[in-house]
């Protein structure tokens, strides 16, 4: 399995796998293209001896095969997955960011999914009125802190209740791969990817949030150091809905161009999926804006792809994207307004550097 690092050093040296749709014209990532991330190997597991464990505060505990899952009605969704830490680099502006990834741009895709819907599953178990949270844990094995357990996290109820998350099973049109969550993972349609936890063994419901290490103390926004431990957040805010964002992929960071008229272009997606209603590109960093179109728009959980042209004389220049959605938000101008301890959730103004000549 290919690590993150040489990922990292494959994107560096000039192979942008979040590029793919602007050379397909398609809205859907292919699998062999798709990023993964994970904070432990992938674990080899049997599909027949495979049992989901649904507990907590359900009238009727569930201990389900694949099969058993397979009667559930089949329900297909559109998602684009979005890491935590995209654009995480362009906050290294500001200092640096012990122990984390230098993402780029690359770590989003956008797949077809397929499997039962999670609230199916509810409605079979029985939900308690009590409920406020459901868990999701997975069957991979992560060390923090001298203690082994599954990656998890939570979402609140009335996300889990929305038709669109899903129990996946496949992806774009086959089975799930290992390194993409086999046999089964959660999806959750405009959350963040951390959220749709891969190798799914365990769900509970719950009054509470997920008390795994990975809702409660990673995967937050905090803005200020703890002097005791600076990589411990549990102190912010737990990451949910992915923010409004918009990101340049061709040009990419310092390429020569020619001077003259070039073409941007790129993706957007609003917040938590919401529907875009701008798109603008600057050729001056931020100086002047204009519209830029929409060539390829996404469905209600998915990216939408944009392209722009602008004029540029020979010289130094540097490009930005912006964009707005229904929800009324808009990207901030600095990384100043969004860095945070772990570098997550970068939404500002994406910037990109070119020599026209």
């Amino acid at each position: 399995m290919t690590s993150i690092s040489q990922r990292l050093v494959h994107d560096a040296e000039g192979h942008n796998t979040a590029a793919w749709p602007l050379r397909q014209k398609t809205l859907l990532t292919p699998t062999e293209e798709f990023f993964t991330r994970s904070h432990a190997a992938t674990p080899t597991l049997d599909p027949a001896a495979f049992r989901l464990e649904v507990d907590g505060l359900v009238e009727h505990p569930q201990r389900l095969s694949l099969d058993q899952l397979a009667v559930l009605p089949r329900h297909q969704v559109d998602a684009t997955l979005i890491c935590a830490g995209l654009r995480r680099d362009e906050l290294l502006a500001l200092g640096p960011l012990p122990g984390e990834l230098p993402w780029g741009p690359e770590p989003v895709s956008t797949g077809r999914w397929a499997g039962c819907r999670l609230v199916d599953l509810l409605r079979q178990a029985g939900v308690r009125d009590r409920a406020r949270y459901v868990h999701f844990v997975g069957l991979d094995t992560v060390e923090r802190n001298g203690e082994r357990f599954g990656f998890g996290g939570s979402i609140d109820l009335a996300k889990a209740l929305e038709g669109d998350v899903l129990l996946a099973s496949a992806l774009n049109g086959s089975p799930l791969e290992p390194d993409h969550g086999a046999p089964l993972r959660a999806v959750v349609p405009g959350w963040i990817g951390a959220r749709s936890v891969k190798w799914l063994g365990r769900i509970t419901l719950s009054l509470e949030p997920s008390p795994n290490y990975f809702q409660a103390k990673a995967y937050r926004v905090q803005r200020e150091l703890n002097p005791a431990d600076h990589r411990d957040v549990s102190a912010g805010t737990a990451l949910s809905e992915i923010p409004l964002n918009a990101v340049m992929l061709e040009p990419t960071r310092d390429q020569p161009v020619p001077a003259g008229a070039v073409c941007l272009r790129g993706w957007a997606i609003g917040t938590g999926g919401a529907a875009l209603t701008s798109v603008e590109v600057s050729p001056n960093a931020g100086a002047d804006w204009q519209p830029a179109r929409i060539t390829l728009a996404g469905t209600a959980w998915t990216w939408s792809l944009w392209e722009a042209t602008v004029e540029l004389p020979r010289g130094r220049h540097v490009l930005a994207v912006r964009a707005t959605d229904r929800t009324g938000a808009t990207m901030p101008a600095t990384v100043a307004a969004t860095w945070n301890v772990k570098g997550y959730a970068n939404n500002t103004w994406h910037r990109v550097p070119v020599q026209a000549s």
